[in-house]
């Protein structure tokens, strides 16, 4: 054993020397994702931000009702979110949602197309498996270390962890759902003559869009969960006061900044839900 541990595997420096590698030739490509993300988080911060609370407020309780035309909804919504206003988050609510957000979409963007590409070649998704339990095994922390190497201290840095930590879900929802239509409904547009894109669009993902829609409410979740972490690297939002509350102790401080993301996700979980199949009307 003496002799095992002695002739240790320099696997951390070959890691090291591929990371300096990649920023040494890259350094433009990181620089420009860098600056092009954070055009887009702290731009649509800036334009909530710079909204009226109140507007806001109205504007998404009218997106909730236009997708799910409920009250109930519009009724858990607007006194939800007026209490963040009272508790003095408003502000950080609205950066934590941009990052959020702008996550999800990039994940959803990536994830959805990789999933589909994964159900449809076998060979992708035996590539792809071992990927995926790594990004969901190894340690969301050990993220953070490359993307303050490429990135640098900052929300995209807090960005692009969450993106690595939350794509896995989208991905495998969307080649479970894809993957798992029923063959019979795939015969059966096949010889009506649809084409590959035809059974894609119009019977593979109508079939998957309650498991694709899964892994958009579960991308928004670990999008959340990554928050605190992502303050970590200076990505502002609730974050910055739930690290603060824990540093010095501040027990009312943490569970009036948790109980704001717990707000956000809760709402952000109902409105993004698919809405469930209205029962058509009787003819009189």
């Amino acid at each position: 054993m003496d002799w095992l541990t002695e002739h240790k595997l320099p696997v951390g420096a070959w890691i090291e020397l591929f990371v300096d590698w990649l920023y040494e030739h890259f350094f433009w490509f990181f620089d420009g994702t860098t600056a092009v993300f954070e055009f887009l988080i702290e731009g649509a911060a800036d334009i909530l931000i710079w909204t009226p609370p109140l507007i806001v407020v109205a504007l998404i309780a009218g997106l909730a009702y236009w997708l799910h035309r409920s009250w109930k909804l519009v009724a858990l919504i607007v006194p939800a979110l007026l209490l963040v206003i009272n508790l003095g988050y408003w502000e950080d609510t609205l950066l934590t949602l941009s990052l959020v957000v702008w996550a999800t979409v990039i994940s959803m963007a990536v994830g959805v197309p990789v999933g589909i590409l994964a159900a449809h070649r076998p060979a992708v998704w035996t590539f792809l498996r071992p990927i995926l339990d790594m990004m969901q095994t190894i340690p969301t922390f050990v993220y953070l270390i490359p993307a303050l190497i490429f990135f640098g201290l900052g929300v995209v840095a807090g960005l692009v962890a969450t993106i690595i930590f939350a794509l896995p879900a989208p991905i495998r929802l969307t080649y479970l759902g894809v993957s798992s239509t029923p063959t019979p409904l795939v015969e059966a547009a096949e010889s009506f003559g649809a084409t590959p894109a035809q059974l894609l669009w119009k019977v593979e993902i109508p079939h998957a869009l309650p498991t694709i829609m899964a892994g958009l409410t579960q991308c928004i979740m670990l999008s959340l969960s990554m928050v605190v972490i992502a303050a970590m690297v200076g990505a502002d939002g609730l974050g910055i006061p739930v690290l603060r509350a824990i540093n010095t102790v501040n027990v009312a401080k943490g569970f009036e900044a948790g109980l704001a993301i717990v707000v956000i996700a809760i709402l952000m979980d109902r409105i993004c839900k698919q809405p469930a199949p209205r029962e058509p009307g009787r003819r009189k």
